[in-house]
């Protein structure tokens, strides 16, 4: 049987980019050879798509040759230049390991929809309703999802900072990880953590700080065929969460430990996974997404934000919660390339 064609895709000029390098390699290292015959394409922090020999930590260093995804369906597959003329590289399927803006926004799916090429992850929509978490709470709470309450900020807009309940989070409304968030406590800090934010994205959202413990559910699939990991819980020893902000995130947080299985009781986890299932199917997610939620003291959980490809890094909590259930990462990526290409049917 002939092995798969599959493209990978990592790098990227989101801030982010450096978190999907390593997420890469994490899924290189547990692509099956005798299933998978892959080819990585790194994109440079300047935008240059090239294909490389893999997703090492100097990738641009290797051997690499300038390479473009075909938007033409008939090509389905990669453009490479080789001296002086262009090679055709077909694929089967594209695994888009891309976090953050142009890999979970909708962009990167709307060229492999263009290309024909079936691709694992949600489509364009949710990729972009999923990003833009003001959008993702309008269209949650619309669902009957409990969200923090919130307001946007655009452009050059004030926002009347006598009229907030503190403390409040002001974070980037449509980027990924912690970049750009801060916990503002009173109202003469929030000019200085909306200009903070307005590094990262245009559009800044600014929600209530929810009590409660932060959880998290792995999804994984198609509605209505979910298969759902365990439930993880963020154990702080202070301070709020900020994932990837580490130096050396791999010796773990400064301030965080992920606790897999959560130690919530059966009913509160029965009720995350639940929650977060309604949170993937009103988003209209398929084929993976990380759902991160608020247990409050009352029991009720609320949406915090969505994933749509959550870190595969070796300390990455999608792959911890997957694991927990039982799915290690080689048969997540089986999973993901089947129900890719099932859906592109």
């Amino acid at each position: 049987m002939p092995r798969l064609k599959v493209g990978v895709v990592f790098g990227g000029v989101s801030e982010e980019r450096h978190i999907s390098v390593k997420s890469a390699q994490e899924i290189a290292k547990h692509l099956d050879p005798s299933k998978y015959e892959p080819s990585f394409v790194g994109i440079t922090q300047s935008g240059a798509w090239m294909l490389c020999d893999g997703p090492g930590p100097d990738w641009e260093a290797g051997r690499c040759q300038p390479a473009v995804l075909a938007p033409d369906s008939t090509v389905r597959g990669l453009l490479v230049l080789d001296e002086g003329k262009y090679d055709t590289v077909e694929l089967d399927l594209v695994l888009p390991v891309l976090h953050g803006r142009f890999g979970e926004d909708g962009a990167i799916q709307g060229l492999l929809e263009l290309s024909g090429i079936p691709y694992v992850g949600c489509d364009i929509q949710s990729s972009a309703l999923c990003l833009d978490k003001s959008l993702a709470y309008t269209v949650a709470g619309d669902a009957g999802i409990a969200t923090p309450n919130f307001w946007t900020v655009t452009g050059e807009q004030v926002i009347d900072a006598g009229r907030l309940s503190y403390p409040v989070f002001v974070k980037p409304a449509r980027s990924g990880s912690s970049f750009g968030v801060s916990k503002v406590s009173d109202a003469s800090e929030l000019a200085d953590a909306v200009a903070v934010a307005r590094e990262y994205d245009s559009k800044v959202l600014i929600e209530e700080a929810v009590a409660g413990h932060e959880v998290g559910c792995a999804i994984l699939g198609t509605d209505p065929d979910l298969v759902v990991g365990e439930v993880d819980r963020i154990a702080l020893s202070h301070g709020f969460f900020r994932i990837h902000q580490e130096s050396t995130p791999e010796l773990g947080s400064d301030n965080s430990t992920p606790i897999v299985p959560a130690d919530i009781s059966a009913e509160s986890r029965s009720l995350v996974r639940e929650t977060a299932k309604a949170v993937y199917r009103a988003l209209g997610c398929s084929g993976l997404a990380r759902v991160d939620l608020f247990l409050k003291a009352d029991g009720q959980v609320v949406l915090n934000e969505v994933n749509t490809f959550p870190g595969m890094t070796s300390y990455s909590r999608y792959p911890r919660m997957m694991a927990a259930a039982g799915l290690p990462m080689a048969e997540v990526i089986d999973r993901l390339v089947t129900s890719a290409l099932e859906e592109a049917r």
